[in-house]
């Protein structure tokens, strides 16, 4: 079965799924020892604390992407929201990027990238516009809604899923996910995996499996 966000996180109680590719496959654009922590420690205590959270609630016997929806907007599920969010967002970043990624997208998703941006190249520079210019900590996503591909920024923890539009790639920019091999160049992070890690076939399984 193809790997899309839909089938990332369907078990229960919430786990920590495995990388989809080893611990060092990214260099020398992240490094080991940045997957090392960024996996291991920041993941890896998400899952933890939601499940800590989630413990003897409704919430429990939910997949992930409805415990997001069912607590946006409740505060008194803000904390069970945010670990939940973060959770998502972690395993959707990890499966946004592969060794040898970048290039050409596959013929399906570049009409669309052509049709919503022009080309690849202002699609580029417009997702690394989004990245770059997100204030404090967040996310850069590309997403499918009404038929086009758009390019969106949300901070914190935040994510598409509540307002109905199909995510199709994420790049993470909380300072975690690239301050131990780029200090506060964040730019030439945001190019690096552009350029060289956007996986692209998850991008496609994703549109294929959209309502777009």
């Amino acid at each position: 079965m193809a790997t899309t966000s839909a089938t990332l996180t369907k078990t229960k109680p919430i786990a920590l799924p495995p990388l989809p590719w080893a611990d060092d496959a990214l260099e020398p654009f992240i490094s080991k020892n940045t997957i090392g922590f960024h996996y291991g420690k920041h993941h890896k205590t998400y899952v933890e604390k939601l499940n800590e959270l989630i413990a003897g609630t409704p919430e429990a016997d939910m997949p992930l992407e409805d415990i997001v929806r069912r607590t946006i907007g409740d505060p008194k599920k803000l904390e069970v929201l945010h670990n939940a969010q973060q959770t998502w967002n972690h395993t959707f970043y990890w499966n946004s990027m592969r060794p040898k990624g970048g290039g050409k997208p596959p013929r399906e998703i570049a009409a669309k990238i052509e049709n919503s941006f022009g080309d690849l190249d202002t699609f580029k520079k417009r997702f690394a516009e989004a990245a770059v210019g997100q204030f404090g900590s967040g996310w850069a996503w590309l997403i499918a809604e009404g038929g086009k591909l758009k390019i969106i920024a949300t901070p914190d923890g935040e994510d598409p899923l509540p307002t109905g539009a199909t995510p199709l790639l994420t790049l993470d920019v909380w300072e975690h996910a690239y301050y131990l091999d780029y200090q506060n160049r964040r730019k030439d992070y945001v190019v690096a995996v552009i350029d060289n890690l956007l996986n692209w076939e998850f991008a496609t399984q994703n549109l294929v499996h959209s309502k777009d």
